[in-house]
């Protein structure tokens, strides 16, 4: 039992400097000649320097020998892979990429402006997105004129520190893109000081040894360029009798007038995506890198061919590989070029000591690579333990650069800050952040410390915490607190000093009611994928049988939630999820993930967060007709909570919140459980859909009792 601590210095709170629009990312379409981003199924073409979404009627396939649709139309892409121009049969929908790499703020909100028009006056999706899992990707809805027009519209809530933007256009008609920006709300903070961190990027000298390997541990970070040519630099055999080539220390050659790095690629031979990396070229950092540092990364570059380069994250050793992204695709010319970004080391990229650039990604061509001016800089923060605090209630925002310091505590052993002062009600706080570094928003919110579970005010209570990015801790009240953190225990302690009574702490029971699915036998699949699911395309769907859990409120992106149930099935079977609004208004794909029935009961609980295409959700949908065949789901003991435990979100008792459906074309309704008839819920909307006793929907002739927009009435 750790004791009660004695109070510190408190807090003093300053408001930040007004944020102003700041552009952060900018492209101009004419600087190309083809279609610069990863190819997904559709490519722009370039019209007189515009790029030119022609419209769903159209759609692509890679030039290859083994291609099984071709065309008299071909298209390149500024990598210069070459498509086919192909007829669409298949609807409209489309997608593509109008920016990439785009540098953001954890939590940030941003302003994009386009030079775009259309053949005819269009509304499309443009996804902002940091990932490609769920709730890693923002959607707005861009309206587009048939004229030259700066558009305009708005992120906010962004959960990464590289961005795209992706078109999802759902149209015929032609769009013409010129240019494009990204603006970030910024407030001005404390002067950032670089440090550098290579002592040998100009290449002038030549290495002081350049027989150093690149395994060698002791040796290989003081060499800041490394090589790789495909037959060069032999290794030993292995079991198998392949003899790898090994990176070197780079050569070092006059070119230009001044002495540069250079790799001279030969032809990439090896099969498959493997030859990616036949001919490679490494910037090398003196040490490795945690997640949450602000690094800044400058060189010089040109190529013998105008080729683009993909990048990676290596371990110490040059083609130890650790992550397949780095600083973005490098767009390589046979001219000079200046690139420098300023990078947030992310939580994948944590130990990582390494740029790797991927010499053949895409041309298998001999290429000579040149580089120069090699500068590695990471951003000076102050390290230790910092918390900054904000109060949702008054207005009160989080100043980072002020942050409070913990002190380390002898008698408590453990680290206190204080935050609010003493009889001064408006510097009372609700919710605080702790992070492991300070002097910069970005870093700051990418080192914080997470709690499991909700917070007490109560001075024998220590939490375990985790690291985490863009952790917000919600107090029990608005008031002057002080925290303490044993970094030995990884714990952490919180005791309110004076303010706002405590929020009473919520028991949340399960709710026994047993749901129970019996879904019917599905028809083969309407939209085949023959290498997973069987047939040749029927009237079936995956959700032909489905299951809602149905919250008693909506909910906002960004709340974090806990879901526990019980459940089994009369055979083994796959459930995927999705967030709708209603029962049956689809939101977003992904939920909870996929759910893996089986015929003994089994304990299901995750932690699931409000994506970002889901705002205002009210329910999670089970699709249960994943499997072909007909199958009895058995759920029960259902906990829906937000995480910090202050809230059910669903009852305790009944089945209002429970919703099935139980073959192709029949409506969600709600479940009836053997103990009564229960009541359809109502969402706040007129619905002329009338159900009897049982929960089944009934034509408007139906007489006797029934259910309509959730009231019994009794229909003559």
């Amino acid at each position: 039992m750790k004791k009660l601590f004695t109070l510190f210095a408190f807090l003093a709170v300053f408001l930040g400097a007004k944020a102003e629009w700041v552009e952060v990312f900018k492209v101009d379409y004419s600087q190309f000649n083809g279609f610069p981003y990863y190819v997904m199924g559709y490519v722009p073409e370039w019209v007189d320097g515009v790029m030119t979404d022609l419209g769903g009627n159209y759609k692509y396939g890679e030039v290859k020998d083994d291609a099984t649709e071709t065309s008299d139309i071909i298209v390149s892409t500024q990598g210069g892979v070459q498509y086919y121009r192909l007829p669409a049969t298949d609807g409209t929908w489309h997608q593509y990429f109008i920016a990439d790499q785009i540098p953001t703020e954890l939590d940030g909100s941003f302003v994009v402006k386009a030079m775009v028009k259309a053949s005819e006056a269009v509304t499309i999706n443009v996804n902002m997105g940091w990932g490609w899992q769920s709730g890693e990707q923002t959607s707005a809805n861009v309206s587009i004129g048939t004229e030259w027009a700066e558009v305009e519209w708005e992120y906010s809530g962004i959960g990464g520190t590289s961005c795209n933007l992706v078109a999802q256009p759902n149209t015929a008609a032609q769009i013409e893109w010129k240019w494009l920006t990204v603006s970030q709300n910024k407030k001005e903070t404390r002067p950032v000081e670089w440090i550098e961190d290579l002592t040998n990027g100009d290449a002038e000298q030549p290495w002081a040894d350049p027989n150093v390997q690149f395994n060698d541990q002791e040796n290989n970070y003081k060499i800041c360029a490394w090589g790789k040519e495909k037959g060069r630099n032999l290794g030993e055999p292995d079991a198998d009798g392949n003899i790898p080539w090994n990176p070197f220390p780079c050569d070092i050659e006059e070119v230009d007038g001044s002495r540069v790095f250079v790799v001279h690629g030969q032809p990439a031979t090896t099969e498959g995506d493997a030859s990616a990396w036949d001919n490679q070229f490494w910037i090398q950092s003196p040490k490795s890198w945690k997640a949450g540092t602000q690094l800044k990364i400058h060189f010089r570059y040109k190529a013998s061919k105008a080729v683009t380069v993909a990048t990676q994250t290596h371990k110490q050793n040059p083609s130890d590989y650790l992550i397949w992204h780095a600083i973005g695709d490098i767009n390589f010319t046979e001219e000079w070029q200046e690139f420098e970004k300023v990078v947030t080391w992310e939580s994948d990229m944590d130990g990582g000591w390494s740029v790797a650039f991927q010499l053949n990604q895409n041309d298998k061509d001999a290429i000579n690579f040149y580089f120069d001016d090699l500068s590695w800089q990471h951003m000076k923060l102050d390290e230790g333990l910092f918390v900054a605090s904000s109060n949702s209630a008054t207005g009160l925002e989080y100043d980072f650069d002020n942050a409070t310091e913990f002190v380390f505590d002898e008698d408590l052993q453990a680290y206190v800050a204080t935050v609010g002062t003493p009889g001064k009600q408006d510097s009372w706080v609700n919710e605080v952040m702790i992070s492991t570094v300070r002097g910069n928003d970005a870093a700051f919110k990418s080192s914080t410390l997470k709690p499991a579970g909700a917070i007490v005010n109560d001075p024998e209570v220590w939490p375990n915490y985790t690291e985490s990015s863009l952790a917000k801790i919600k107090l029990p009240a608005a008031g002057v607190w002080t925290i303490a953190v044993d970094t030995k225990q990884k714990q952490m302690n919180f005791v309110k000093l004076e303010g706002e009574e405590d929020h009473a702490p919520l028991v949340i029971n399960p709710n026994p009611t047993l749901i129970v699915v019996n879904g019917l036998e599905r028809d083969d699949l309407a939209d085949t994928d023959t290498e997973v699911r069987e047939g040749e395309g029927g009237s079936g769907q995956t959700w032909d049988n489905q299951f809602w859990i149905v919250a008693n409120r909506t909910l906002s992106v960004g709340e974090a939630t806990i879901l526990q149930f019980k459940y089994k099935s009369s055979i083994p079977a796959k459930t995927t999820t999705q967030c709708h609004a209603a029962p049956g208004s689809y939101l977003h794909w992904g939920a909870i993930g996929d759910v893996n029935f089986s015929e003994e009961w089994q304990d299901f609980e995750t932690t699931f967060t409000v994506p970002t295409e889901a705002n205002d959700m009210l329910s999670i949908a089970f699709n249960m007709a994943e499997i072909k065949e007909a199958c009895k789901y058995e759920i029960k003991d259902v906990v829906w909570k937000l995480e910090d435990g202050t809230e059910s979100l669903i009852n305790q008792t009944g089945s209002d919140n429970f919703f099935v459906k139980e073959g192709a074309g029949s409506e969600p309704h709600v479940f009836v459980d053997p103990d009564g008839i229960k009541s359809v819920v109502n969402f706040n909307t007129v619905s002329t859909a009338t159900y009897n006793l049982a929960g089944q929907r009934v034509s408007k002739d139906y007489k006797g009792i029934v259910v309509k927009n959730g009231r019994k009435m009794l229909a003559k």
